[in-house]
């Protein structure tokens, strides 16, 4: 346990002096929520009681899709990964421990978008805070669990960026952050539905904690669970 703990604190001091974690998981983030934010107020006033729900799906979806994948091309992808075997660490180690890093980094990107929010755009806090908090916890994981298939899938840096754009472009531009989902026709919502950016969005809106909102969640990280052990079993 406490080689394991050591691991995860490794990963973590590692991933503080990474540039791309840096820029994906805090500045590009926390920059377009500083933008964004007295734009979105300003011209829909009503965006006030949803603008940290929508902050932190772009911000999770960013660090997730754009800045985890690439940590893991570069254990797994490297000899980083015949040095696990060598030594008779399991090759999970690599990507538990990276997970758990961008989950705390994410968290705390999170936890500062809450905090500034209401001082700066006067934006409405979420009425059950531990309900919100555990939905944007949950959400986070499954996002990770995502961008854990893309990492050890893909081996090219640039397919990995094309691929990751794919995602993370209709995960924010379909998810209801930007407008209302009613709005798009009926193709681009159904689409929409199925990232599960727009789910984790209504999963931490005012009373959106409940199964309807949760169970695609839950089948969606189940299924990347399952596909990142069949993908470490053949790296193995």
């Amino acid at each position: 346990m406490s080689g394991f703990l050591y691991g995860v604190a490794l990963q973590w001091k590692l991933d503080i002096r990474s540039k791309s974690l840096l820029v994906t998981c805090y500045i590009i983030p926390l920059i377009f929520f500083l933008l964004m934010g007295g734009i979105f107020t300003s011209v829909m006033p009503e965006m006030r009681n949803t603008l940290i729900q929508s902050m932190i799906v772009m911000g999770v979806s960013m660090g997730a899709f754009i800045g985890l994948p690439p940590s893991l091309i570069e254990t797994y992808g490297s000899d980083i990964k015949k040095v696990y075997k060598a030594n008779g660490v399991p090759l999970c180690l690599g990507l538990i421990t990276m997970f758990l890093s961008a989950f705390f980094h994410l968290m705390i990107t999170c936890v500062v978008i809450v905090l500034l929010a209401p001082v700066l755009f006067e934006a409405t806090l979420p009425a059950q805070l531990p309900s919100f908090f555990f939905a944007f916890a949950i959400y986070i994981i499954v996002s990770l669990s995502i961008g854990s298939i893309l990492g050890l899938m893909i081996k090219n840096q640039a397919k990995l960026t094309m691929i990751a754009q794919l995602i993370f472009l209709p995960s924010i531009m379909l998810s209801g952050i930007m407008f209302p989902m009613d709005l798009l026709p009926d193709f681009l919502e159904t689409t929409g539905r199925m990232f599960p950016a727009s789910w984790g969005y209504r999963l931490m809106l005012d009373h959106g904690f409940c199964l309807e909102n949760l169970w695609y969640l839950i089948l969606v990280f189940f299924v990347a669970v399952i596909i990142c052990g069949i993908l470490l079993k053949k790296l193995s």
